[in-house]
């Protein structure tokens, strides 16, 4: 599985892609940042996260995108940043027709970590041992995209398992009910 992590942000656009399976070793294919000006306007600065991710869907082709999902924080101007820069990753993604999945930052910190409390160091920290890098990635949006990358490996099975097992479910449900109705008509046409 190749999982395109996502970071969003407006000056930095944290990118990083991951290969692999759970239970196995993982190997980072590529990291970087996106980066926009703070002092350009607002719809040139989306369009250059958007061209910046562009050219990482082309270049690394990934299956999934793991992005991290918004959580409210006391600055509402960067609160609507990354709001903005989640929205243009899950844009690009949707236009391919790849799979998007968010993730929380604390289930990010539990699944990379073992704690949702964990800091960036202790995030970049694991990064590097669960990829066998030399040293974390910089700056901490890159090691965070790869996190989410991780993740997503990770977490991706167990999702998947959930989500067949309530489709099954609700087909089982429709099924009972298709047959009940038919039972009933049936029933009113005999008497």
């Amino acid at each position: 599985m190749r999982v395109l992590g996502v970071d969003p942000g407006l000056t930095r656009c944290g990118v990083g892609v991951v290969e692999g399976v759970a239970g196995r070793p993982l190997t980072m294919v590529g990291v970087g940042v996106v980066r926009t000006p703070a002092d350009a306007e607002l719809s040139h600065r989306l369009l250059a996260v958007e061209q910046g991710l562009e050219q990482w869907l082309d270049e690394h082709r990934p299956e999934f995108v793991a992005v991290e999902r918004v959580f409210s924080q006391h600055n509402v101007s960067t609160v609507m940043g990354t709001a903005q820069a989640s929205a243009v990753a899950m844009l690009c993604a949707a236009r391919r027709g790849i799979p998007v999945a968010l993730h929380t930052p604390s289930e990010v910190k539990a699944a990379v970590t073992g704690t949702g409390r964990a800091d960036k160091a202790q995030v970049g920290a694991m990064v590097t041992r669960l990829l066998r890098l030399s040293a974390p990635p910089k700056p901490a949006d890159a090691a965070d995209a790869l996190a989410l990358a991780i993740c997503h490996i990770w977490r991706a099975p167990a999702q998947n398992r959930l989500q067949q097992a309530v489709a099954e479910h609700t087909a089982h449900k429709t099924a009972q009910g298709t047959a009940r109705r038919t039972a009933h008509a049936t029933k009113g046409r005999t008497a």
